[in-house]
């Protein structure tokens, strides 16, 4: 028996959620392996769904990165705020590297990528682009923002349709609620990024924001959106997650995160990522922040998860 929970409690170190549930020796330590899964999968449609025998602390992190299901779901989770979502990302991006996992290592890496511009806006909006929050600003009188078919607007035309629908999206059912966040809101974020920081034609949709805050989101932003652009993030095009067969090997994605690096060291934002803070990619952390203008670090999600499942483990006869 000792040699069988010597190999658990291995797994469980090891995040290995989904092989531990498989062989769990008691159903409360498979609830809690189901919930350390959906976390370490970025399930965020189910970071709140019942699980009593996880501690109430943990629960309640998960729901802070929790995507609402419905236009008026309460607490507002990660619409509320990005920044434990991206404590989430940046976990499970370390876990995933540690287990040399670098197809869905490289999947988180794009999630982020996708979404880094709403954590950039989150200061001047004071939420992390809620739909149901918009800033009336967004429609005032000249603006193109929404505006489906305007051939002056920077926004190619499903960035047209996704903030045209993100300003009436909170009205719809929960069905339209939850298509709009498979399918659109991350176009939204992307086009949020282009208004502020890389429009040719500028309308009044950012005027909203006091100029001396709106030059320092537009360098924030301007550096969320040459991120998405970088050799690390378009390694998902060369893995299973994206369109091809390869996986990319550790030294690979080591050297693609260096020229990614260089490339993003153009302004003080972007040279955060050169910051040596013991991540295994090295500045990611220091870069989120930076974007985000707030201290983004490793959650402990997963770590927490994985001491309980031990502390349970432990208990059994």
């Amino acid at each position: 028996m000792d040699s069988t929970r010597d190999l658990f409690v291995a797994l469980a170190r090891r995040y290995a959620f989904a092989d531990l549930g498989a062989l769990a020796p008691a159903a409360e330590i498979a609830e809690v392996c189901e919930f350390g899964q959906r976390l370490l999968s970025l399930d965020a449609e189910d970071f709140a769904a019942e699980a009593r025998e996880v501690p109430a602390d943990l629960r309640r992190r998960a729901r802070a990165c929790h995507m609402p299901q419905t236009p008026r779901e309460q607490p507002r989770g990660a619409l509320e705020s990005l920044r434990p979502a991206y404590g989430l990302l940046l976990e499970v991006i370390a876990v995933r590297w540690h287990r040399r996992e670098l197809s869905p290592m490289i999947a988180a890496v794009h999630i982020a990528s996708e979404y880094l511009p709403l954590l950039a806006f989150e200061p001047q909006l004071g939420h992390a682009g809620d739909p149901a929050r918009w800033p009336v600003g967004l429609s005032a009188s000249g603006s193109r923002f929404g505006v489906i078919g305007d051939r002056e607007c920077d926004h190619t035309k499903s960035e047209q349709s996704a903030t045209n629908r993100t300003l009436r999206v909170s009205a719809e059912p929960s069905e339209g609620w939850r298509a709009y966040f498979d399918r659109q809101h991350s176009q939204v974020a992307g086009a949020l990024g282009v208004c502020v920081a890389t429009c040719r034609n500028p309308c009044t949709a950012m005027d909203w924001i006091e100029p001396e805050p709106r030059a320092d989101l537009q360098s924030r932003a301007r550096t969320a959106l040459a991120f998405a652009e970088t050799p690390l993030v378009r390694l998902r095009h060369a893995a299973p997650v994206g369109h091809g067969f390869g996986v990319p090997s550790p030294e690979e994605v080591l050297d693609a995160w260096e020229r990614s690096r260089a490339v993003l060291d153009k302004n003080p934002i972007g040279t955060a990522a050169l910051k040596e803070d013991g991540f295994p990619l090295p500045g990611l952390p220091s870069l989120f922040s930076a974007i985000a203008d707030a201290s983004i670090e490793p959650a402990t999600l997963l770590n927490g998860v994985s001491e309980h499942i031990v502390t349970l483990l432990e208990r059994q006869p």
